[in-house]
């Protein structure tokens, strides 16, 4: 066979294999939205949300919103608030902690762990002393361990830049995704179950291991970690020292990345377009963390919409947090 037949085939496989993937990432499951699921009390607005998860129990919901807007600062509210199953508001806390609340999870235990995206950027002092770090609460909404400087942008083991995720293992390490793009860090921090530090890896850049906003973390049932690099348009999956594995890019632009206890893996997809990421499209992407596998999508239904968390509970319902269309989101399947 002559080196142009090879050519022409390996073409017509590769063009043969981008349109299966098409064909299958444009499977939609009927999924309807239930309108006002999340119940808040009289005179409550939900903000710009990154960050919603679900409980141990596999039932509630918490979700970790901007104050009602943009952000926290100067505001009263309190941003972390649990839902239970029937979408009541049981349980809030943290007035007054925050600048920009971004990721939130639940470890073993029932801690609630969350990232404070944002520091003081020179204009708004009620910003001062706060941002750029870590905090793990009790389920109660007592402060456990604070990781990071408050108000202090920085790259070393001590300090965080814009921070949007955390992620604790099943032997209680704790990892966190640092950066948000721009001129923040790039890079993946771990600690030990105390908060001593470990080590990082990651910076800016395109190969393996480099990231363009680490935006989102999971982990699988075999402990590898999934990282949401947003930037890069793809999944990246580590081991727990750091050591690269393999990249995904067939789940689109990662802003919200959850895996549930049957290796499920949902991505939630806010700013893929025709420009941005070609042949993707916003909302949520539903497929296998085991072989990477994607059996099938849910359109955003607001085409304006900006859904950048997700999470799903034990019995399939899937829940989406939108960051410009301050909104929550509740899918069950029809």
């Amino acid at each position: 066979m002559s080196y142009t037949r090879i050519s022409r085939l390996t073409l017509a496989l590769g063009a043969a294999v981008i349109l299966l993937s098409e064909a299958i990432y444009s499977q939609h499951v009927d999924y309807q939205t239930i309108e006002n699921w999340f119940k808040l009390p009289e005179g409550r607005k939900i903000g710009s949300t990154a960050g919603i998860t679900v409980d141990r129990d596999g039932t509630s919901v918490w979700t970790f919103d901007r104050c009602g807007g943009q952000y926290c600062a100067g505001s009263n509210l309190t941003p972390i608030m649990k839902f239970d199953e029937s979408g009541k508001l049981v349980k809030s806390f943290g007035a007054g902690m925050f600048v920009r609340p971004h990721g939130i999870r639940i470890d073993r235990e029932g801690n609630v762990w969350v990232t404070d995206g944002e520091g003081p950027d020179g204009k708004d002092p009620n910003k001062n002393g706060k941002g750029h770090q870590v905090f793990k609460f009790s389920p109660e909404g007592k402060v456990l361990m604070t990781l990071g400087k408050a108000g202090v942008a920085g790259d070393g083991p001590d300090t965080f830049n814009q921070p949007s995720s955390v992620l604790i293992a099943p032997n209680g390490d704790i990892f966190v995704a640092d950066g948000h793009g721009g001129n923040s860090n790039a890079r993946v921090v771990k600690f030990s179950k105390d908060g001593k530090f470990i080590k990082t890896w990651g910076k800016k850049g395109t190969a393996p291991g480099d990231f363009d906003t680490p935006h989102a973390l999971a982990m699988d049932s075999r402990g590898r970690l999934f990282v949401g690099d947003r930037g890069n348009n793809r999944i990246q999956i580590f081991d727990q020292d750091g050591k690269f594995l393999e990249e995904w890019k067939q789940f689109g632009r990662p802003s919200g990345v959850f895996i549930d206890a049957n290796d499920t893996l949902f991505v939630a997809d806010h700013q893929s377009d025709a420009k941005t990421n070609p042949g993707f499209h916003k909302g949520i992407t539903i497929g296998s963390a085991k072989d990477g596998k994607v059996r099938a999508s849910i359109p955003d239904p607001d085409p304006d919409g900006s859904q950048e968390g997700v999470a799903a509970d034990a019995k399939g319902n899937i829940y989406g947090s939108l960051t410009g269309g301050m909104a929550l989101k509740r899918y069950v399947k029809k």
